[in-house]
C-alpha cells in the first residue's frame, strides 16, 4: 500500500503541467508531499483536495454540482477521508458522494488533468486558506441515476459550451477545456 507522500508523488511525476503557472501550483504540491505532516490535514494552511468532472461520453455531456459557498457551478471534489492516500480514491468517493453516481471510473484513463491550487474564503467554521486540488476526469454509463448530496446543492448536466458559461472561476474552465479536448 502506498503512503501518502508516495501516492502524491506517484501521481504528480507523471503529470505534465500545460502552463508556468500550473509547473508552479505542481511544486506547491509537491513541497507539501516532502514536508512534515499530513498534507491532506485540513489544519494546514494549503492542504492536498482531490476534484473530478464527470462525463457522460456517449452525449458528450458534462456533470456541474451548484456549491452553495462559493455561489457557483463546480466540480465535484474535496478533502480526503481518515486513512485515504491516493488523490484518484479521493476523487472517485467525493464523486459518488456528491452525485450518487455508483458506477463513476476514470475516463479515458486514470490520469491527472490539472493541478491547481486555488483560494477558500474563511467562514464560520475555518479560516481563509488554499486548496491544492488535483483534478481528474470521472465517467459514467448512468447520468439519469445522477441524484444530489444536498437539496442546496443540485446538479446540471451541460454540454461543454453551457458549462463554460455557467463556470465562473477561470481555473474551472481551465480544467473544462481539458475536459472538452477529451470528449472531441
Amino acid at each position: 500500500m502506498l503512503t501518502t507522500r508516495q501516492a502524491l508523488l506517484d501521481v504528480l511525476t507523471r503529470h505534465r503541467p500545460r502552463s508556468e503557472a500550473e509547473r508552479l501550483d505542481v511544486e506547491r504540491v509537491l513541497a507539501l508531499a516532502a514536508a512534515e505532516g499530513d498534507p491532506w490535514a485540513r489544519s494546514a494552511p494549503v492542504h492536498v483536495t482531490a476534484s473530478a468532472f464527470i462525463v457522460h461520453p456517449d452525449s458528450g455531456r458534462v456533470l456541474l454540482r451548484w456549491h452553495p459557498r462559493h455561489g457557483s457551478w463546480l466540480l465535484v471534489g474535496g478533502h480526503a477521508d481518515d486513512g485515504e492516500h491516493d488523490p484518484l480514491d479521493t476523487a472517485l468517493r467525493e464523486g459518488r458522494e456528491e452525485t450518487g453516481l455508483a458506477d463513476l471510473a476514470p475516463w479515458p484513463d486514470a490520469g491527472l488533468r490539472h493541478v491547481v491550487v486555488v483560494p477558500v474564503p474563511a467562514n464560520s467554521r475555518e479560516p481563509a486558506h488554499e486548496h491544492a486540488d488535483l483534478r481528474f476526469v470521472l465517467a459514467t454509463g448512468a447520468p439519469d441515476t445522477a441524484r444530489p448530496e444536498h437539496a442546496e446543492a443540485p446538479l446540471r448536466w451541460m454540454s461543454p459550451a453551457e458549462a463554460h458559461e455557467a463556470v465562473a472561476e477561470a481555473n474551472v474552465r481551465e480544467t473544462l477545456s481539458r475536459v472538452t479536448s477529451l470528449l472531441v
